[in-house]
Order: structure tokens, then sequence, then C-alpha cells
């Protein structure tokens, strides 16, 4: 249904905080379980695969930001990045660093609570990117860090539309590939849809870590009366009036962001167990005009534990079956 050309589902021993880019990014090896034959001639950043056939591969472990979710402090190493730092808009937020100086850009699009180097997978991948001739682009948006409570999906959208413009119209730009993290394949999702000019710049699109934020905060006890009082002021014309500190008490957010990330279908909710065929059909449907590659571990511990996390990976790919998937169960050795 995505059009996807590979769907990755990791063990349940790898969490999404905890993860190789050789597991990510790799060919697949024949001890693999293939479910069918990959139509579009190669993974596109699994084995950062040129236009060449050289691959490149890499191993490393990865730690994610904690995407807006309370989790207890970890030790973190030091990333350290060379390049350019540069600004695409008006906003004193949009800046954006680069690295790499080539005509081809990817764009990691974080998680809520995300802003530069926001997974330590960010360093190695660079560095791989750029042995193939590819920039690593790391925008800030009006969303990023605490910002998120106080935008929205459609704001992310709109500047990950100027970052696209400028790279095209300031650096020449020959295309982009889309890369999001956690609640940043939301914003991906949302911006493919939006259907810009600059949106057919876009040559592909990687979800790792999608995750229903929605799922996740129902297992908070707060949630269910949070959602209630977020409807109430929306019906109030209020929506964009702060929630009470206790409704997150990591970031101000908005009634309406609230009910975005936190109800059901509310803009936010797109990788929900429970949604339909057709639910699913509606929010990622479109997502089938570009390759896109879906990366999910089966550890995630932001998916409740009863969520069948190998059929909800499934029924994002299964839903067209006029497109060829490939689905590949990574094995620890």
């Amino acid at each position: 249904m995505l059009g996807t050309d590979c769907c990755t589902l990791l063990p349940n021993s790898i969490p999404r905080t905890n993860c190789t880019l050789e597991q990510l990014f790799t060919p697949i090896p024949t001890r693999y379980i293939r479910v069918k034959k990959n139509s579009w001639g190669g993974w596109w950043i699994s084995n950062l695969r040129t236009q060449s056939g050289s691959n490149h591969r890499t191993a490393f472990k990865t730690k994610n930001s904690s995407s807006g979710r309370m989790r207890p402090p970890t030790s973190q190493p030091t990333l350290r990045l060379s390049g350019i730092l540069f600004k695409y808009g008006t906003k004193s937020a949009q800046v954006a660093f680069r690295t790499g100086d080539f005509k081809q850009q990817v764009i990691f699009i974080g998680g809520l609570t995300d802003g530069l180097l926001a997974t330590e997978y960010l360093q190695p991948l660079s560095m791989a990117l750029e042995a193939e001739k590819w920039s690593l682009v790391q925008p800030l948006l009006s969303s990023s860090y605490s910002g998120y409570g106080t935008s929205s999906l459609k704001q992310d959208a709109l500047e990950l539309d100027q970052l696209i413009s400028y790279l095209i119209n300031k650096e020449d730009s020959e295309g982009v590939v889309l890369l999001g993290h956690s609640t940043g394949c939301q914003d991906i999702v949302h911006y493919m849809r939006s259907n810009t000019a600059c949106s057919k710049a876009v040559r592909a699109a990687i979800l790792q870590a999608p995750v229903s934020d929605r799922e996740y905060r129902a297992t908070l006890p707060e949630t269910a009366d949070m959602i209630d009082l977020a409807a109430s002021m929306i019906k109030e014309d209020k929506a964009m009036d702060l929630m009470p500190r206790e409704a997150n008490p990591d970031a101000p957010i908005t009634a309406y962001r609230y009910y975005s990330l936190c109800a059901y279908m509310g803009d936010d909710d797109m990788f929900s167990s429970d949604l339909s065929d057709d639910q699913l059909r509606q929010r990622l449907g479109h997502m089938s005009n570009i390759p896109c590659q879906v990366i999910f571990s089966m550890g995630d511990e932001y998916v409740p534990t009863y969520v069948d996390k190998r059929s909800l990976v499934q029924s994002f790919v299964s839903l067209r079956q006029d497109y060829v998937i490939q689905i590949c169960i990574p094995i620890l050795w």
C-alpha cells in the first residue's frame, strides 16, 4: 500500500533506542526471510547503493532521542560533525546543518523534542553518505526541541517545503530523500500529501521508528481526561490556547496539538494498530507514489505490548497488491 520496496522488522531484542546501522542499512543476506522480490532494483539507503552499484557498509550502535516521551536520562557519547550551518527561511528557528557538499541530500526529520544530532546514527550515517556523494541535512523547524506543542504537521510541511526550495534554488539540488524518525515520519507523510512543486524533488522516503503517539499516550492515566478537555477547548474556539501543564509536562502544548497527537483520527494519528484498511489507505495511500521504506523495531518501547507489531507493519504494506513488497526480518548474529 505504501509502495515500499522494503519493510524491515528489527527483532524484539532491539528497541528503537538501540540498533545498528548495519541491521538497518545493509543488503539482505540469504539468512533473511524474503517474502517477495524487490521490484525497485535495490534498497536506496539500506545499502547506500549508488547509480554505479557500489555499496558502503558500516556498523555502529544508535540511541535515539526521547521523541517527546519521558525516559530515564542516559549517558551520551560525544558526537561531532563538521559542515555548514545555513538559514533557509526568515524565522529565527529556520536554520539547517549540512554535512557534505553534494547535489543530492538526505534530509533528516526528527521526532518530538528532537533537534540537531537527535540520534547517534547521524554521525556515521553522514560519513557513509559522504562516501557515496550525498549530503546529510539536519533542519531545525519551529517544532524542534520544545516547540512541537505549539506547532503542527501543517507548519512543519510548510517549513520543509521552504528547505527543499532553498536546496533547489540555492544549492542546485538534484533531488532529496526524506528520512523521518518517530513523529518525524508523520511530517513526511503529511508533506507528501501536500503535493507542492518542491515535493516533486523527493526521490524516496524512509520511515524509521514510526509510532502511534495516540496508542502510547493512551497508556498514561491523565490522557483520557485531557483529550476531553482539548476537545471542549477546540469547540469553544480555543484550539490554540495552552493546555494545563499536567497534560504535557515537558513542553507547552495547545489544545489542537494535544488532540492531534492523542485523539482517535487526530491529524497525527497515522500508525495506530486499530485503524481500518480504509483509514490507513486514507492516511498513507499517497505514499505509494514514491519508493518508501519502513524500518520498525519489534522491541519499540513506545508501542504498547498489546499491539501485534508484525501485523501492524504488514498492514502498512499489504493494502495495495499492485505493488511488489519485500519484507525482511534481520537476524542477530
